[in-house]
């Protein structure tokens, strides 16, 4: 299995390093003295290597009960860890396209939840991701790349906390101040407390900050978060052995004449030999169906444009935005019960023939007009279909031989299928596992 502590050290560095930021506010000072009673660091311009471990040790263990705390949010029975189920790759336990939140539990959101695995090196988002190619003195725009959330719009794990904990129809708090009053009074708050530092008694907000900083902290931790412990690390490790079936599937994931998925779902190691992360970090417009379980889709002239809107306002005068999406890593995909941003689809199978016949056979995935007319791509306005990707499998036309027939669909399946972490060699394999549907049998 490959050995990610050396892809950990650097990853935690750089959210060791925005915690030290703070220590110009107060935040580092309480942990830094309860941690070091000698004062020897506070002696040192630069904390000890071993001081900061502690120090990310203490955030880490005060974010893992935040994450599950649900006196965190209005209703008090929702917590971070509902929507993002521990046993599910930290995205939602059920096939719901969309959670209940609020602090009735009545307020419908308006995206299916994502996973919050490997999101440990996403990068911040940009207008134009350069990437030069191989023996190529010119770079690649890739266009809009990285940030977290579907439309990129943060790009902190405590700033995707923070959307969760105010907005309406998720965590529900009605302000800061809500929220930090919620903070006071739960069981870990004396150990909140004294991680912010006594600052904290005048600024409040600190206690916000720190317990924002914690959640950052504790989805950094490598084995709980990003363990590359699927078969597919495996078998690149040397360790495990693809079946005729999943190997078929692997070969058509790379092929860009056939699946064409790895276009932006990179499965080939780094050049720097880290695992592949299974995603390009770009945003991207599939053009997926209106998913009508949305109740926000009942009103026809509501459209979830991504990028351009509605909850991302930056970029709502750039149409050429309109309707681009971030491309997850696939790694446990296999674990989902909803597939892309509106959970249009409940198989991953059914995700899978989507990209196949979405130009070959719309009719399959789109209603049709009154007329009788396929009403292609129903879930964006005319002005946002210029904004699809085209790329193969999407260069066909309708009565087009697809790329893929049903049995090499089934063959990418199964190779999804040795995504899901948690392999142990010699038990069972988890595409065993899997209907041709690719849901449990």
């Amino acid at each position: 299995m490959f050995n990610i502590k050396p892809l950990y050290d650097t990853t935690i560095k750089h959210w060791v390093a925005g915690t030290l930021a703070l220590a110009a506010v107060g935040l580092a000072s309480g942990v830094v003295a309860a941690n070091d009673p000698a004062g020897k660091a506070a002696d040192s311009p630069v904390m000890s290597r071993a001081a900061v471990n502690r120090q990310v040790e203490a955030l880490a263990a005060l974010g893992h009960d935040i994450f599950r705390d649900p006196s965190l949010s209005g209703s008090g029975k929702v917590a971070c860890s509902s929507c993002h189920d521990p046993a599910h790759a930290y995205g939602p336990a059920n096939a719901l396209a969309v959670q209940m939140g609020g602090g009735d539990l009545r307020q419908p959101g308006l995206r299916a939840v994502p996973s919050l695995t490997y999101l440990q090196v996403v990068p911040p988002f940009t207008e134009h991701f350069f990437e030069s190619e191989d023996d190529a003195d010119e770079s690649i725009d890739n266009g809009p790349t990285g940030g977290l959330t579907w439309d990129g719009r943060v790009d902190r794990g405590g700033d995707q906390a923070m959307i969760t904990l105010l907005s309406d129809f998720e965590m529900g708090n009605k302000d800061e101040a809500v929220l930090i009053g919620r903070l006071r009074a739960a069981t870990y708050a004396g150990k909140l407390a004294e991680l912010a530092g006594p600052q904290a008694q005048s600024n409040p907000r600190l206690l916000l900050q720190t317990a924002l900083k914690a959640i950052e902290v504790y989805e950094q931790d490598y084995k709980t978060f990003y363990p590359y412990s699927s078969k597919y690390d495996a078998y690149l490790a040397g360790t495990a052995t693809l079946t005729a079936q999943e190997a078929r599937g692997l070969q058509l994931f790379n092929d860009a004449d056939k699946g064409n998925c790895a276009s932006c779902h990179v499965s080939q190691r780094g050049n720097d030999g880290t695992p592949p992360q299974f995603t390009d970090y770009g945003l991207i417009a599939l053009g997926v169906p209106r998913n009508p379980d949305i109740p926000a889709n009942k009103d026809p002239n509501y459209y979830d444009l991504g990028l351009c809107g509605p909850l991302r306002t930056d970029f709502r005068d750039r149409p050429n935005y309109c309707g681009l999406f971030r491309t997850p890593t696939l790694r446990n995909v296999a674990l989902r019960q909803t597939f892309f941003h509106n959970g249009v689809f409940h198989s991953l199978r059914q995700a899978v023939a989507f990209y196949v016949d979405r130009e070959t056979d719309p009719g399959k995935w789109y209603p049709r007009n009154p007329d009788g007319t396929v009403d292609k791509y129903n879930d964006l306005p005319r002005s946002a279909q210029a904004n699809l990707n085209m790329d193969p499998p999407f260069d066909r036309h309708q009565g087009d031989k697809p790329a893929l027939s049903d049995s090499e669909i089934d063959d990418v399946v199964a190779f999804l299928g040795t995504l899901t972490d948690g392999y142990k060699p010699g038990s069972a394999d988890v595409s065993s596992a899997l209907g041709s549907t690719g849901a449990p049998k």
